[in-house]
């Protein structure tokens, strides 16, 4: 099998030189490259101050990134918030695709807190997901996932607190809130599949200084399936409270932002164990600062008692 060739900076100058001379940007001698410093399956590199630059890695990565030129086409009218739009794209290499997307101006969420007003931002963007049809995302092809099993990772995340704790990093008694019994009464709800990014973390979100949230990112791994999915990347992104009042105002109840927060909860301490053991390359900073938001305290954190206040609701 033939290894796929590995991009360099001559790649992208000659990649960009060509659209230039196509047209597609202008300037003399051509725009500045640089690569993101954000890692990522793309390769990723600035072209001038207003396009990126996204190459792809592999037949897969190429495959999903064909689907995501589509995909960002249907969700567009949906969403109240900026999908980057592609000016030119291609082939970089035989069978590898690139794309020369438009830049959406701001940071991430990793570098501006998002405000009241860029949590009804959030809000928009859950709700603009579950009103995009189902059937086209199919047509597309979208993959339909199956959701996850919260106790099959509630036991994960307890094997992964006993190395953290063992290490000083994590009190393992605090999973303890989420007993077998809480994760049977989370589990998802047959007939609620809908389009999720799969990826809403903090440098998959554009926020402005205001805090408002301008765009979303990366739609490579969207997905139909667990909208819990995403509101556990808003828990990790921008904190457990600010994820379910963005959910809770998209007309979420309470079963799935308690899902989606136990996703996060569980998730940031496995991801954390496997830093330690040398199995995730995360930088270790912000995987914990990603725990900390996750396990930030929320109103609903009564999960024994939810059935009573809120099945009526969700069933």
């Amino acid at each position: 099998m033939t290894q796929a060739p590995t991009p360099t900076a001559d790649t992208v100058r000659r990649l960009v030189s060509s659209l230039i001379k196509e047209g597609t940007t202008r300037g003399a001698g051509g725009p500045e490259v640089r690569p993101v410093a954000e890692g990522g399956e793309h390769s990723t590199w600035w072209v001038g101050t207003r396009h990126v630059l996204r190459l792809a890695p592999d037949r897969e990565a190429a495959l999903r990134q064909r689907r995501e030129l589509r995909l960002r086409d249907l969700v567009r009218p949906h969403l109240p918030v900026a999908v980057p739009t592609s000016v030119a794209h291609g082939e970089w290499a035989p069978g590898l695709t690139y794309t020369l997307d438009t830049k959406v101006p701001g940071g991430t969420a990793e570098q501006y807190e998002v405000s009241a007003v860029g949590e009804a931002d959030l809000a928009g963007v859950l709700t603009g997901l579950r009103e995009v049809p189902a059937r086209q995302a199919d047509t597309l092809g979208v993959p339909r996932t199956a959701p996850r099993s919260l106790e099959a990772l509630r036991r994960a995340a307890g094997q992964a607190a006993e190395r953290l704790a063992a290490a000083d990093e994590f009190d393992p008694a605090r999973l303890n809130q989420l007993t077998p019994q809480a994760a049977v009464q989370l589990a998802a709800q047959p007939g609620t599949a809908v389009l999720v990014h799969h990826g809403l973390t903090g440098e998959h979100l554009v926020v402005s200084a205001d805090g408002r949230v301008r765009g979303i990112l990366d739609w490579t791994e969207a997905a139909v399936g667990d909208p819990a999915e995403d509101i556990a990347g808003l828990a990790i992104a921008v904190g457990s409270p600010a994820a379910v009042r963005a959910a809770t105002l998209a007309g979420y109840a309470a079963r799935p932002c308690l899902r989606g927060l136990w996703l996060a909860r569980c998730d940031t301490v496995v991801r954390l164990a496997e830093h330690l053991k040398g199995q995730d390359i995360a930088p270790l900073p912000l995987l914990r600062l990603q725990l900390r938001r996750a396990w930030e305290a929320i109103l609903l954190e009564r999960v024994t008692e939810f059935r009573d206040e809120d099945a009526d609701d969700e069933l």
